[in-house]
């Protein structure tokens, strides 16, 4: 049997087009109508972007804590009960010292831990906001898509700074010869990677696949 070829200006079927509603907790989709999910017990909600507004309040919130996370001191460090000064440490000044000391592949994985990867963040939810649910062929969407699940796997690895002040301060504590504290920029750091992780949650990855309106070129040379 011979199965004829879509039209070029064919719409893509996506599961809105098909009447249907996946399920964010597990991927199912359902009847539209259907409001929870048989399979994992999740509601289901229709993709809006409405719900975009609370991707840009959280990424908003997390730039702003940015801010403070990279002007103000991540350490503060007191050696022989301050007779030989005490010191504070930012987070770029950190990576400073750390080239000055000659460990630059420390140096590296916190610059990009922490400025690389932050910054990086930042620009990319920013963009999938924007695009989202715009005009865009198979392979844009893909792309869009790999973006966010790109964003959503490094979240939980932002915290390094904050892993490495946690440690130092509960191991360096030494009394009267040299004791370690976190500086306000790890409270600053911390709440900037949490809201930046809320925003990349508050994304609706379905909003990826509303603007599909054409069939790209290459599923029209694949349908013939």
């Amino acid at each position: 049997m011979t199965l004829l070829a879509p039209p070029e200006d064919a719409p893509v079927l996506t599961a809105h087009r098909a009447g249907l509603v996946g399920c964010r907790g597990c991927g199912r989709v359902w009847p539209e109508g259907t409001e929870v999910c048989a399979r994992c017990g999740a509601a289901l909600v229709r993709p809006d972007r409405r719900s975009l507004q609370a991707v840009w309040a959280w990424l908003a919130a997390g730039m702003i804590f940015y801010v403070p996370a990279n002007v103000l001191p991540m350490l503060k460090t007191r050696t022989f009960a301050g007779l030989q000064g005490n010191s504070e440490a930012t987070i770029l000044g950190g990576v400073v010292e750390l080239i000055r000391y000659g460990n630059w592949g420390i140096a590296a994985i916190v610059f990009l831990a922490s400025v690389v990867v932050p910054i990086g963040k930042f620009v990319a939810i920013a963009w999938l906001a924007t695009v989202a649910g715009r005009p865009a062929t198979v392979e844009a969407a893909h792309t869009r898509l790999r973006i966010y699940e790109v964003v959503e796997f490094i979240g939980r690895w932002s915290m390094i700074d904050v892993f490495v002040v946690a440690i130092l301060s509960a191991l360096v504590q030494l009394g009267f010869v040299a004791t370690i504290h976190p500086g306000p920029a790890a409270v600053s750091f911390a709440l900037s990677v949490a809201f930046t992780m809320l925003s990349a949650q508050s994304f609706d990855p379905r909003l990826i696949w509303r603007g599909l309106p054409l069939r790209s070129r290459r599923d029209r040379t694949a349908d013939a």
